[in-house]
């Protein structure tokens, strides 16, 4: 079970990595053009600065979430309860945040 979370752990990383450096190039740099015929990912060009910073909060969160579940699958190996409690204060901040985040992006 933790070979699992961790490979989709990877992933979720490794996409994250893929969006950012896509869309961070066609939002500041150039937009990527790509032939009709060809086939492009269905969310490049369409992710603006907010969009993008959405989705990195969801993907951090999803991440951390990920964290935590194997945290608790290996709670028998934790000693100290005082470190269970702050893995699960730092994913509820990073909850918050991207709740934060989006609500201040949904007034503009």
């Amino acid at each position: 079970m933790l070979v699992v979370l961790s490979l989709i752990d990877m992933a979720l990383v490794g996409g994250l990595l893929v969006m950012v450096l896509f869309s961070g190039y066609e939002n500041f740099v150039s937009r990527i053009d790509i032939d009709s015929g060809a086939e492009k990912l269905a969310w490049l060009g369409k992710l603006d600065s907010g969009s993008l910073k959405q989705k990195v909060a969801a993907s951090i969160v999803a991440i951390s979430s990920i964290h935590l579940l194997r945290v608790f699958l290996n709670v028998e190996k934790i000693q100290d309860n005082d470190k269970i409690m702050w893995y699960v204060l730092i994913h509820l901040t990073f909850v918050v945040s991207a709740i934060g985040m989006a609500w201040v992006d949904r007034m503009n």
